[in-house]
């Protein structure tokens, strides 16, 4: 999978996946999304008033394929503007701070504020603990016993990374992408209705497949 930064205007068609990220204030989710969409960590940090965006272009199997990254804001007095922008997720990604045990007992929180516009059925979820570089070894596993433990019960990928090294981040965002990707053709194929099967898979043309079919046969079978 390629990740295509140039924005050019053959990738203005491509499929989209909505994917908002949620968690309490200062657990780096801005920096998060800095690091992968602009490649840098910014160490002063502002907090996030209501709900900033990026997109982010890739390309899977070929396939131009956009990712939209929605940072919603933890401060308790702009959650009511955030969670406007939580309808139609494929995907959610819930950050904690591994050095704060408190962010991590908010994410149950903040996951059902954000599944309250979604379907649960349909919507992707990510766990995701910051600030790796901030802990010991010692704080470090205690803390990821607690996370994989509610990213089984909540049934999501847990994640570890470090927004300041750029630990993990482009693997982590990769692989959003990826899945986003399946899932937004998934729901395509279930959600074609009226639509014939063939408006969605292709068949290469048929000599090409003979053609193809012919080079393979083995010697024996002459």
């Amino acid at each position: 999978m390629q990740h295509c930064r140039p924005k050019t205007a053959s990738t203005r068609s491509c499929n989209i996946a909505k994917v908002i990220v949620v968690g309490d204030v200062a657990v780096g989710k801005t920096c998060l999304i800095s690091r992968f969409c602009k490649g840098f960590f910014d160490k002063n940090y502002k907090a996030t008033i209501g709900v900033d965006f990026e997109m982010e272009r890739f390309e899977v199997l070929g396939v131009p394929f956009s990712v939209q990254l929605w940072d919603t804001a933890g401060q308790e007095r702009f959650k009511c503007i955030a969670s406007t922008y939580y309808r139609g997720a494929q995907a959610i990604i819930v950050v904690f701070d591994l050095s704060s045990v408190t962010s991590l007992t908010h994410a149950r929180q903040w996951l059902e504020d954000a599944m309250k516009e979604n379907d649960p059925s349909s919507v992707l979820l990510f766990l995701v603990g910051t600030k790796r570089d901030l802990t010991t070894a010692d704080q470090l596993y205690q803390t990821e016993q607690e996370a994989i433990r509610l990213s089984e019960e909540i049934k999501a990928e847990y994640w570890a990374v470090s927004a300041k090294s750029g630990d993990g981040v482009r693997d982590f965002f990769f692989r959003v992408a990826s899945l986003t990707f399946e899932a937004v053709v998934l729901s395509e194929l279930e959600n074609s209705g009226s639509k014939h099967v063939s408006d969605i898979v292709k068949l290469t043309d048929a000599s090409e497949g003979a053609e193809r079919l012919s080079k393979k046969k083995p010697n024996c079978c002459r």
